[in-house]
């Protein structure tokens, strides 16, 4: 698979960072970042990346809800949620919105891979 532009969307600056540097080891590009649902929609519609990583629970506008209107404007769009909820139904929540498949945190290189590919394939 060809490294991919990304946009990472998630509150914590810490959990960003270690995001980001997860991607690019893995090959890709991080395009854009966002704190909050709503800069996740104005990057998005800037880059048009290839695929998002986004963050449920977030100031502003949670990542459901972000997810709902980027898939709206673009039901082709790849999100992938990166969460701290393990709980079924917020997860589910998460894939009526749109989303491709999530990721329970904390994160490891190797699941962020493998749920990319899947992602990719599909």
């Amino acid at each position: 698979m060809k490294g991919l532009k990304v946009l990472v969307a998630d509150d914590s600056v810490i959990i960003r960072t270690k995001i980001i540097q997860m991607l690019e080891q893995l090959g890709h590009t991080v395009v854009g970042q966002a704190e909050n649902g709503t800069e996740a929609i104005e990057v998005f519609s800037k880059e048009r990346p290839d695929l998002i990583t986004m963050d449920i629970t977030m100031p502003d506008m949670d990542g459901i809800e972000a997810t709902r209107i980027i898939i709206d404007a673009d039901p082709n769009a790849n999100i992938l949620v990166l969460t701290s909820h393990a709980q079924q139904e917020i997860v589910q929540q998460a894939i009526e919105a749109g989303a491709k498949g999530y990721v329970v945190k904390p994160v490891t290189a190797d699941k962020l891979s493998q749920r990319i590919k899947q992602i990719m394939e599909l």
